[in-house]
């Protein structure tokens, strides 16, 4: 019943690139009539130029040409990244990073380094094919904070990338060098740009980041969670969200540092702040599919008295995440099935399963199941008298054979729930009233076996002739 981690996750990571960013651009704002930033298209010549500038041994017609780069590159439209590959102007960009008696060189460079990375993952493979980790890793201790910013920004795209890039970063020994410059970072915008990249190499599958690498960054995370910077709080609350989407162990590594309340206050105090309340209401979400004990700490601090105006929310994924959410705790002890009831969460829930999205309303039915499964017979008879049983039967003209079989099931529990307290006689024609019944005998036409099967057993029994408990 709990931990449709995987199933449920990928279909949420779909909304993931528009919700937080893979990669960022650092565009130039300047105008520069020099260079004609209006002009898209580019001549070889302008390529020639560019490349006899990197070749010149006069640091100075270096610094303009890689500066021209630069600011190519940081277009606000079109970039011409491929260009730049194919012109084979990668190796010298790189090369300029170790440049230290010229600084200006390394700073240009690495930003024209950062917006080819910031593209696609051609582009980024590109960038590192090429040995730029070593140099960048190293201006991660420059003297100059320009460089050094610049550096956190490249390697947060590269990092972003994939599973196998951003596990390429972390071998370079990255992680303390992050974590000190977020000790000492002064400049908001830094911090903000340290942050982001911290969350990038906590992202990403298949595999998850190695927790070894992990751990250091967990203090650093939960003092970032308290910043007053809300751009700064959304990032870390995303790393977070990434480093509690696995294993009961990682999730219990990111509880042991005490940012479950956080995350249960930004649900209370930001509901309108969607930066904030998707990270922090996926972070509390994968916890919620851990252990019970996991459960009951995202309980304990109050998190459950958020879920009901979050499952009215307008934006419909924020309602999907939080009926998920409740689903999950659905799953838990009777106590923690009861605290859904003692938090008023049956109405909202009702609300979903009968007027939101189809997709909300399959994680509603999934909530029902496990309310019905985990609940006592009193959890049962009262979603019963709370209207449950029609938008049920409705949701019986689903084409998908899982959910079917989730409705299907849960109606099973409630006629059994109503023939244990004598009710079975009025619940079975609440059914048929609502058009259920007729769906159900459809159903046992079904194509797959397991829908065909569940929805004979009901009709034989509870609506078989001379069964001894309901003949219609």
């Amino acid at each position: 019943m709990r931990k449709r981690r995987t199933e449920v996750n990928i279909e949420l990571r779909k909304q993931k690139k528009e919700e937080h960013l893979l990669k960022k651009r650092n565009i130039d704002t300047e105008r520069d009539l020099s260079l004609s930033p209006q002009r898209e298209a580019l001549t070889k010549h302008d390529f020639e130029e560019m490349r006899n500038g990197f070749a010149n041994s006069d640091p100075k017609v270096q610094f303009v040409a890689c500066q021209t780069a630069r600011k190519i590159l940081s277009r606000e439209r079109n970039p011409p990244i491929d260009l730049f590959l194919q012109e084979g102007l990668i190796p010298s960009l790189v090369s300029f990073l170790s440049q230290d008696d010229n600084p200006g060189l390394q700073f240009e460079s690495a930003w024209a380094i950062t917006n080819i990375a910031s593209g696609s993952s051609d582009h980024t493979q590109a960038v590192v094919r090429e040995n730029c980790l070593p140099p960048l890793v190293r201006l991660l201790s420059s003297p100059h904070a320009n460089i050094c910013e610049q550096a956190v920004w490249a390697l947060g795209n590269i990092a972003g990338d994939s599973s196998a890039l951003r596990d390429f970063v972390l071998a370079h020994g990255v992680v303390a060098q992050l974590v000190k410059l977020v000790t000492h970072a002064n400049d908001l915008n830094f911090l903000r740009n340290l942050t982001w990249t911290l969350s990038n190499l906590c992202r990403n599958k298949n595999p998850l980041p190695d927790m070894e690498y992990m751990k250091p960054l967990l203090p650093c995370l939960a003092t970032l969670i308290h910043h007053s910077d809300m751009e700064i709080v959304a990032d870390a609350c995303w790393a977070i969200s990434y480093l509690t989407d696995g294993p009961n162990d990682r999730i219990q590594a990111v509880l042991d540092t005490g940012v479950i309340p956080r995350l249960s206050e930004i649900l209370h105090s930001h509901p309108n702040d969607l930066n904030l309340l998707s990270p922090s209401l996926r972070a509390l979400g994968n916890i919620i599919t851990g252990t019970e004990v996991q459960t009951q700490a995202v309980i304990d601090a109050g998190a459950l008295r958020a879920i009901g105006p979050l499952m009215c929310h307008p934006k419909i994924n924020i309602q999907k995440e939080a009926t998920w959410f409740l689903s999950n705790v659905a799953a838990g002890s009777p106590s923690q099935v009861e605290a859904l009831f003692a938090h008023d969460l049956i109405g909202p829930l009702l609300m979903v399963l009968t007027k939101s999205d189809y997709k909300c309303q399959k994680e509603a039915a999934w909530a029902v199941n496990n309310l019905a499964a985990s609940g006592t017979p009193e959890h049962v008879l009262i979603l019963i008298h709370s209207g449950v049983v029609p938008p049920m039967c409705d949701l019986l003209k689903s084409h998908e054979p899982r959910i079917l079989m989730v409705l299907l099931e849960s109606l099973n529990i409630i006629l059994e729930t109503a023939k244990s307290v004598n009710d079975l006689d009025r619940v079975a024609l609440l059914i048929e009233e609502c058009g259920g019944l007729d769906r159900i005998e459809m159903l046992q036409e079904h194509e797959n076996e397991d829908v065909y099967k569940a929805a004979l057993k009901i009709v034989d029994n509870y609506y078989s002739e001379g069964d001894g408990w309901r003949e219609l």
